[in-house]
């Protein structure tokens, strides 16, 4: 190893017990730990591959400052890797993001813009668009959302590590939609591997919902990478409680804390295991860590400090 960059990738796969016996079908559920990554999150995959891309294209060259919306985990991962090849880097993040978020990526030497918190990721993107379209010779923008290399990454890793590790016995994959990049590109590489494997894609039930960095698709501004024809069978719609009561039975259960994406994504396996048959593997994404969300939002359940 040279560089923090290459320890992103080949994370555990690791098996959730205490959910099976709570779908007790005898169908085996397994979460690929994402949260393993040096920058914390699934996010490190496609921002390595985004930039490295430009790098080699020319597209990142030249002194310019990548720029990207984020609501937090991608901006970690850019922030990170800008300071380990000396890249500069901006975030545009809806203002009520993480302090933990916020902190971190400052820490790196990256420079927020802040976004309306009223309006969300969809927001953020708009506003980076408008900064690029001023000066588009300062900035370089991978534009996450519409980036091929964001899918890629997961084809290339995701999708592959998934298959070594089960042996090529995963009959079942589910992960959350955010930019969608996670989805398209493990799901695509599963589904060219054995067409059979079923590709679920999971979404908040509601536009108002607190599983923080997940998109409601028909409220959101729809990503370009979103290609789902031929690759996701069917799509789970997730209530917060659900996903959150997730989370509390993984840190309790499994000594796993986690983000509440990975709550929503478990639930979302559960429910599969539930009406799949004995043999069958479940396999879903554990994006982030919970530390990444100490800090409450408006839509969080009271606490008492």
């Amino acid at each position: 190893m040279t560089s923090v960059v290459d320890l992103i990738g080949n994370t555990p796969l690791m098996r959730l017990r205490s959910v099976e016996r709570r779908a007790g079908t005898g169908a085996e559920i397994w979460a690929k730990c994402e949260f393993a990554n040096p920058g914390g999150s699934v996010k490190d995959r496609a921002a390595k591959q985004m930039m490295m891309d430009a790098i080699a294209s020319g597209e990142l060259a030249g002194g310019k400052t990548l720029i990207d919306s984020t609501s937090g985990n991608t901006g970690v991962a850019y922030s990170m890797i800008g300071a380990a090849l000396g890249v500069k880097i901006a975030l545009v993040m809806p203002a009520n993001v993480s302090i933990a978020r916020k902190n971190i990526v400052t820490s790196y030497g990256t420079e927020i813009i802040y976004s309306s918190e009223l309006e969300g990721s969809d927001g953020a993107i708009r506003m980076v668009k408008e900064i690029v379209d001023q000066d588009p010779a300062r900035w370089f923008y991978p534009d996450q959302y519409a980036n091929a290399s964001n899918p890629r990454a997961h084809y290339l890793g995701t999708g592959t590590e998934i298959l070594a590790q089960t042996e090529h016995r995963v009959t079942h994959f589910v992960a959350g939609l955010g930019t969608t990049g996670t989805l398209m590109g493990t799901g695509r590489r599963l589904k060219d591997h054995d067409a059979s494997i079923r590709v679920y894609a999971m979404q908040p039930d509601d536009s108002l919902h607190g599983l923080e960095g997940l998109k409601h698709l028909p409220s959101s501004i729809v990503p370009p990478i979103w290609a789902p024809d031929g690759i996701v069978d069917e799509t789970i719609w997730m209530p917060t409680d659900e996903g959150w009561d997730m989370s509390e039975v993984l840190v309790k259960e499994e000594g796993l804390f986690v983000g509440h994406s990975a709550g929503g994504n478990v639930a979302a396996a559960l429910r599969i295991a539930k009406t799949a048959r004995a043999g069958d593997v479940v396999v879903t994404i554990l994006p982030d860590r919970g530390d990444r969300y100490f800090a409450p939002m408006r839509w969080e359940r009271t606490y008492v400090w």
